[in-house]
Parts: structure tokens; sequence; C-alpha cells
């Protein structure tokens, strides 16, 4: 049994024009920028900062963001690096699959799955939730759950679901061009809401800037929500403080999961070599600075203690403390927004993971049919189904740190697999080459490894459970059914 198995580069380049299993390329690298920009300017700039303030490191939250800002951004160096050589749908799955081996591709491709699946039924959840609340705020009475006796339905969620269904499955740009659109307006509802919050920003609600640490409540509640590495040393739980910052930074990491998502259209985009390390770079900066301007704002208005009164913080929360009620109605519009162009790049985003696994095998190869607009259209569908049933009928939290630890995992094999590559394949032509090479890399995989040390222990039980249930799937059908196994590709 050869679980290490690699796919040759040739060979995952060569797979891009099979008939029927072949995807249409009409990106340009706008539409990658604004696509990362789209799914990451969503929850988190309306609500994870506040949290992030409140529970973790107060103003230094604004250090927390320029943190994780850092470290996806160099992580993201590395995605264009193996996207400017490998330009093949399915991101990390596909770049480690041809570096580490089959086994790891399946670890992260199961990881991928999990967390676009999740984060997709959350954000759609979520999206009804504050479409109600808009319609409220508006004097619309309206309401879109529905109930039959003690069974509960939300047809919002169906409804966004269903809409950028219909769109993905005619074209990725017809998609790309309606979530654009809506990408512009809310940026310009945040920049909006930013100014105003500067007037009403105080100085004294920077002070301390890094509250000093204190011991977090004490029981079994506590310690599985305490940072793993501060489990494993034995450490008390605490908040605030220096660690306060780097566990901010864990949870924020949320906020920039969509360039992940943006790496899995390297297939679909126009002269992919070029525009999609740009596309990165540019959606990259502007969510950086975006963020960076909230965190702000959110911390300036008021005390990061007030905020930490509150249930459910968020930037709203912000403008309600000081009196701005007016603010919540625009507010709200743009999480609607914001929300709604998430949905349609995570629905993406899913669906081209599982496309990739399953034109390598791994998963039933009638899932990788494409149709005659280029798209895999049956299993656009079938996700949206389950991202849609999923969030339309079942109470389900926001499980951002899932989101994060399946994020952070593909990141720290990504920056492993570039110095591998370069060893195993100088030869390639690479567009985009990172810098200080394997180093540079090696520290990308450790400060990503980090964070995920920073995640909560329940968190990392979650993981290990889900990882459980894919090695099953992958020795059971995965492995003998994989297109390397049977003959049909030769190992590299």
């Amino acid at each position: 049994m050869n679980v290490l198995r690699t796919k040759s580069v040739e060979q995952t380049l060569a797979e891009t024009g099979e008939e029927g299993h072949s995807l249409k390329r009409n990106l340009t690298w706008w539409d990658l920028a604004i696509m990362g920009v789209a799914v990451a300017v969503g929850a988190g700039i309306f609500s994870v900062g506040a949290q992030a303030a409140a529970f973790h490191a107060g103003p230094a939250v604004i250090i927390s963001f320029l943190i994780a800002g850092v470290v996806c951004g160099a992580a993201v160096m590395c995605y264009a690096e193996f996207a400017s050589m490998i330009p093949v749908a399915g991101s990390a799955y596909t770049f480690t699959y041809t570096t580490v081996g089959e086994i790891v591709a399946w670890v992260i491709g199961w990881d991928l799955i999990l967390e676009m699946l999740m984060a997709g039924s959350v954000i759609s959840k979520y999206w009804g939730v504050y479409l109600n609340d808009f319609m409220r705020l508006v004097g619309l009475d309206f309401n879109t759950n529905l109930t039959f006796g003690s069974f509960h339905l939300d047809i919002a969620p169906i409804i966004i679901v269903a809409f950028f269904t219909v769109l993905l499955v005619f074209g990725t740009k017809i998609g790309a061009r309606v979530d654009g659109a809506m990408t512009v307006l809310k940026i310009a509802i945040v920049l909006f809401v930013v100014i105003v919050g500067f007037f009403y920003v105080k100085a004294s609600n920077f002070t301390p800037f890094i509250p000093p640490s204190e011991p977090a409540e004490s029981g079994s509640s506590a310690v599985m929500m305490q940072p793993l590495w501060q489990w494993v040393t034995g450490m008390a739980p605490s908040t605030y403080g220096i660690t306060g910052i780097i566990s901010g930074a864990a949870l924020v990491f949320f906020a920039f999961i969509g360039f992940d998502v943006v790496a899995t259209v390297s297939e679909e985009t126009k002269d992919p070599k070029r525009n999609v390390p740009l596309g990165i770079g540019v959606g990259m900066a502007l969510i950086i600075v975006m963020y960076m301007l909230v965190a702000i704002v959110t911390t300036g208005m008021v005390s990061y203690k007030e905020l930490a009164k509150q249930d459910s913080p968020s930037l709203s929360t912000a403008f309600e403390l000081v009196g701005a009620d007016w603010a919540a109605k625009i507010i709200s519009f743009g999480i609607v927004l914001g929300l709604a162009t998430v949905v349609m790049v995570l629905l993406l985003g899913l669906t081209r993971v599982v496309f990739a696994m399953s034109r390598d095998g791994l998963l039933p190869r009638g899932l990788s049919r494409t149709g005659k607009h280029g798209t895999p259209a049956g299993l656009q569908i079938a996700v949206g189904v389950v991202v849609a049933l999923v969030a339309a009928c079942f109470d389900i939290g926001v499980l951002s740190d899932m989101v994060n630890i399946g994020t952070l995992s593909a990141f720290t094999l990504v920056a492993i697999s570039v110095p591998i590559m370069r060893r195993k394949r100088p030869d390639l032509p690479r567009a985009f080459r990172i810098p200080g090479n394997p180093w540079v890399p090696l520290l990308i995989a450790a400060a990503n490894l980090w964070l995920m040390l920073n995640l909560t222990v329940l968190t990392w039980i979650r993981f290990v459970v889900w990882l459980l249930v894919g090695f099953a799937i992958y020795f059971a059908y995965g492995y003998n059914h994989a297109r390397l196994g049977t003959g049909e590709l030769d190992e590299s």
C-alpha cells in the first residue's frame, strides 16, 4: 500500500483538457480579487473583530488583525507560486497531491470540504437572520421562518443558496459579475460606516491598549475553550495580555478564508500564471486595510469592557452603544449584502474541491462531469441542496474555529510543499517565486501551526473526529478507486 503516491504535474495539467471533465477559462485577475474580498468581507468584518476585542485582546485586536493578515499574506505567496505553476481546480488539495502525496492531499481535501460546507451553511443561515432583522428595522412585517407543528424551517437560506446555485450552473463568469456588483456596494457601505465611526472615536478607549492578562472562568467548559497549547503545558486559562492577542489572531483568521477559496478557481482563470497571483495579492491588500480600519473604529468608539458585556458584540453594537441607532439600518443592509456574496464564493469553492477529488477518482468520477456551460452542473446542484438543507433545518452555531483549523492546516501543508517542489522539480516554469526558499516557507508553516495551537481544545477534538471519518472513507473507497491506483494515471 503506497499512500504517498503522487501525481505528475504534467498529468495534472493535462487533465484540464479532459473531455467532459474540464472547466471553462473566463475569469480575470479583477474577478479573483473581488471574489476574495467578497468572501472575506462578510461575517468577519461585522462581528468577529468585535468578539475578538471583547473576549481576547481588547484594543490590541488591531495587532491581532495585523498578525493574522501577515501570516495569511505570507501563505498566499505560497499559493501564488503553486497557482502560477499548476493552475488547476482544487487549490491546496491539488498542490499537495503533486508534492507530498495522496494521503496528505486527501486530508487537505477533506479539511477543505469541512471548512466550506460548514461555513456555507452557517453563513446562509445567518443571512436569513440578518435579512429578517433588516426587514424589521425598515418596518416590514415579514418573517422567513415557517413553523409546521414542532418543525421549524427557515426558507431564507434556501432562497439565497438556490439563487447563486442557478447562477453558477450557467457559468462562473455570470456568478462572478453579480457577486462583484454586490461586493463593490458593500465595500462602499463599510467605508461609509468606518468614516462615520471615526467621529465617535475617543482616545481613552484605547487605554490600556494591551489589557493586563486575567484568569479565565474556571470549570470544565473553560478548559475546553482554552487554547490547546495552554492545556498541553498545564497553564491556567487566561484572557487578554499577549496570549489574548495571539488567540485573537487565531480567531480573526476567519476573516481571511477567502483567499483559500480563490485558489480553487485557478483552472477557470485566463492567463492564470499572471492573473492568479495578481488577483490574490490585490484582494489581500484590500482586505487587510479594511479590517484594520474596522478594528480601530470598533475599539475606539466604545471600551472593550462594554463590548464584553454584550452576548454577541458586533460593529452595529458599537454604534448602538454610542446612540447612533440610525447606523444600524445601514449596517444591517451591508451585512445582508456581505453574507450573500460569501455564500456564492463558498458554494463555488466547495464544488471545485469535490470536483478535483472526483476527477482523480478519490470520490465517484460522475461528480466531476461538466455540461455545455463548462461547469459541473450536477455537482453544483447537489452541493447547493446539501448546504441549503443543513442551513434551513438544523440549529447550527457559528463554527468559525472549525473553519479556521481547516484553513490553517491547508496553509501549513502548502507552505511545506513549496521547498519540496523546488527540490523535486526545479525545471518547472514559475511566474511567481516566493523569496527566501526554503526558510521563508518553513517559517510561514510554523506561524500557521502556531495559530492552530491557539485554537481551543474543543476545536481540536472535533477536528480529530472529522479526520478519523475521512480516513475511514479514504481506505474504504478512495485508495482503491484513485486513478493512480487503478493504472489510469502514471505516478510521478
